[in-house]
């Protein structure tokens, strides 16, 4: 598709603003840029009339290429802090990888209206959390079994790759209701969204190799140009993020963002069935 001049430098200037969002959020709330990013390019993708079969693809793969490096930083400047639990980590990444990798294959035999169902129930599901004033926590530690950590562990790593995001807003949640401190479970969550990322980017380059109708500069459904402008002003952006995360109060912004989410996905929910 041919683009005038001054529109690809507006689309520049959008995909780097998102790119700063995304790494803010990233390490503030511990929500994950992938919850900007996909909606956003979502919108540019069908604002340029890119066939509703691959737009909704491309926003979710492209999203989780940027959260690669997103995630790498924010981890980073979480783990100098203290704010990291290896064991649970260790317990909890294969598991995840696993259900992020058949995320990814699973994306190539979903149309676009079924992922944006998968994203728009989600994140309302997330925006309500985030809005609500207290978190109940339901039991004092983490159930004691491997099958059921795991499976926890691999349906987050599932529905994160199928909605394009890192899991700090499926992981957060689920860690604080069995009491994970706050800033240890979004620390924890951060080095997720690598395990997350890596195999559900390789799933859909492959679900998406032929598909017709893809931007130009893509690899399957992941548009390299459009990553290349997010993910470097993402990563430099999330350990601010980390930073202010630790100075700030955040129940406020997290309402605010709670809004925009809740708005977002019922906005998806509507393109999908109308």
């Amino acid at each position: 598709m041919d683009l005038a001049t001054s529109e690809i430098a507006l689309l520049a200037l959008l995909m780097l603003g998102t790119g700063a969002a995304a790494g803010l959020l990233a390490g503030l709330l511990g929500v994950g840029g992938g919850i900007v990013i996909v909606p956003i390019l979502f919108l540019v993708l069908d604002t340029l009339a890119f066939p509703e079969s691959v737009a909704m693809h491309v926003a979710v793969a492209t999203s989780l290429a940027t959260i690669v490096p997103t995630s790498l930083a924010s981890s980073r400047a979480h783990h100098a802090k203290g704010n990291f639990d290896a064991d649970l980590f260790r317990r909890w990444a294969p598991f995840i990888a696993i259900g992020a990798a058949i995320g990814g294959l699973l994306a190539g035999f979903l149309g676009g209206a079924g992922l944006k169902l998968v994203f728009g129930i989600v994140a309302l599901a997330v925006a309500i959390n985030m809005a609500l004033p207290s978190k109940p926590v339901q039991v004092d530690r983490l159930p004691a079994g491997k099958l059921t950590q795991g499976g926890i562990a691999g349906g987050i790593g599932l529905f994160s790759a199928l909605m394009g995001i890192g899991g700090g807003s499926l992981s957060v949640p689920a860690l604080s209701m069995y009491s994970v401190p706050t800033h240890r479970a979004i620390g924890t969550a951060a080095a997720f969204g690598f395990v997350i990322a890596l195999p559900a980017v390789f799933g859909f380059v492959w679900s998406g190799w032929e598909m017709p109708g893809r931007p130009p500069g893509s690899l399957g459904y992941v548009n390299l140009a459009a990553a290349a402008l997010i993910f470097p002003v993402a990563a430099l952006f999330a350990p601010l993020g980390a930073r202010l995360a630790h100075a700030l109060p955040a129940g406020r912004l997290r309402q605010a963002f709670a809004l925009f989410l809740g708005f977002t996905a019922l906005r998806m929910l509507w393109t999908a069935i109308s």
